[in-house]
C-alpha cells in the first residue's frame, strides 16, 4: 500500500497495518493492458432517488446506502468518460428482480433486496448504460457467479478490471475476490464505491488492498489509465 492517506488510516490501527506491510501483504499488482470497467449495482435501490442521510433514504429503499451513493457516482461517471472515450468495454453487473420460487440464500439474508418497486431496480440516469454495453443480471454478490462474465471478458482480450459500485463490503468484494482466483488484476477506485457503513467500507478496502487489488482514488486511477493508454498506443506504433 502506498504511503499517502487512505480511508482505512483512522479504522485500522497503526500497528496492525505496519504487522501487515511486515508480512509482505498490501503490494501493487499493477495494471493490465486491456481494462474493463464494472460499474456494479448502481441502481436507485442502492442510492435513493436524491442524495439524502442514510436514514432517510432506506425509508424509500431498505437497500440504499443514501449519500455516500451519491457521492460515488461522480467518480463513477468520471471513469465511464475516459473508457468510453478509449472503446474499453463498460459492464453493468445489477441485481435483478427474481421471479417465482428463485430467491436462494442470498436473498433470504437479505431480503429487502428482493422486495424492492419495480422503478429502484432502473439504473441511475448519470451512469446508466450506453448503446451496445453490456447489462449483466445477476443474482448473488459476485459479477462472476452463475453470469458469463469471465467468458466475455476473455473472448474481449480484457486482463484487468476498473470495480465501483456498491457495496465495498458486499458485492464489490465478492467480485474482486473472484477476479483474483480468476487471475484478472483489479484496480477498486476508493472513492468510486461505497457502502451504507463508513466503518465496512474502510475495512473492506483494507482487506482488499492487502490481499486483492490495488486501491487508489479515481484521480490516481484515471491518470493510471491514461498513461496505460499513452503506452498501449506506443506500443502498438513500436
Amino acid at each position: 500500500m502506498n504511503g499517502s492517506k487512505q480511508p482505512w488510516d483512522d479504522v485500522i490501527p497503526l500497528d496492525e497495518r505496519e504487522t501487515y506491510a511486515l508480512a509482505g501483504l498490501g503490494g501493487a499488482a499493477g495494471f493490465g493492458k486491456r481494462p474493463a470497467l464494472l460499474v456494479i449495482d448502481v441502481q436507485y435501490r442502492s442510492v435513493g432517488s436524491r442524495p439524502m442521510p442514510i436514514r432517510e433514504a432506506i425509508k424509500e429503499y431498505p437497500t440504499s446506502c443514501g449519500e455516500p451513493g451519491w457521492h460515488a457516482i461522480a467518480h463513477i461517471a468520471a471513469l465511464m468518460w475516459l473508457f468510453r472515450k478509449k472503446k474499453w468495454p463498460v459492464i453493468f453487473p445489477h441485481v435483478a428482480p427474481k421471479v417465482g420460487q428463485d430467491q436462494g440464500a442470498f436473498s433470504a439474508k437479505i431480503p429487502g433486496i428482493m422486495r424492492i418497486p419495480p422503478e429502484g431496480y432502473d439504473f441511475v440516469r448519470e451512469v446508466a448504460p450506453g448503446s451496445g454495453e453490456l447489462v449483466l443480471p445477476k443474482t448473488q454478490a459476485s459479477a462472476f457467479f452463475g453470469t458469463p462474465l469471465a467468458t466475455y471478458l476473455i473472448g474481449a482480450g480484457v486482463d484487468s478490471l476498473v470495480v465501483t459500485g456498491c457495496t465495498t463490503s458486499g458485492c464489490v468484494r465478492a467480485s474482486v475476490v473472484d477476479a483474483c482466483a480468476m487471475n484478472f488484476k483489479s484496480i477498486v477506485p476508493s472513492d468510486a464505491v461505497y457502502d451504507r457503513s463508513r466503518t465496512s467500507h474502510a475495512v473492506n478496502l483494507f482487506d482488499i488492498a492487502s490481499k486483492y487489488a490495488d486501491v487508489m482514488p479515481t484521480e490516481a486511477a484515471i491518470e493510471r489509465l491514461r498513461a496505460l493508454s499513452d503506452d498501449h498506443i506506443k506500443d502498438h506504433k513500436t
